[in-house]
């Protein structure tokens, strides 16, 4: 149960970051456009890759999830054989 506790604090912590991680791609993107670090005609792949690394959070995200779920479901079930 306490490992439950646990994943399901992080799984929190992970689904409150989202967010933060999409702001933090596009603020990245304004700040690359806007010190030079990118010309306007490599504006598309460079969204292209901040995009792929914000999905990266929500792989993250989505494999706790279904994490939390198989511990819940094996304590569930350690809880019905007894």
């Amino acid at each position: 149960m306490l490992g439950i506790v646990f994943m399901a604090a992080a799984v929190l912590f992970q689904l409150v970051t989202l967010p933060v991680e999409f702001n933090a791609s596009s603020r990245a993107m304004d700040q690359c456009l806007s010190i030079g670090v990118i010309r306007n005609d490599e504006e598309r792949e460079t969204k292209k890759v901040l995009s792929a690394a914000a999905l990266t959070y929500v792989a993250a995200a989505t494999v706790a999830v279904m994490e939390l779920l198989r511990l819940i479901l094996i304590y569930t079930g350690m809880q019905n054989d007894d």
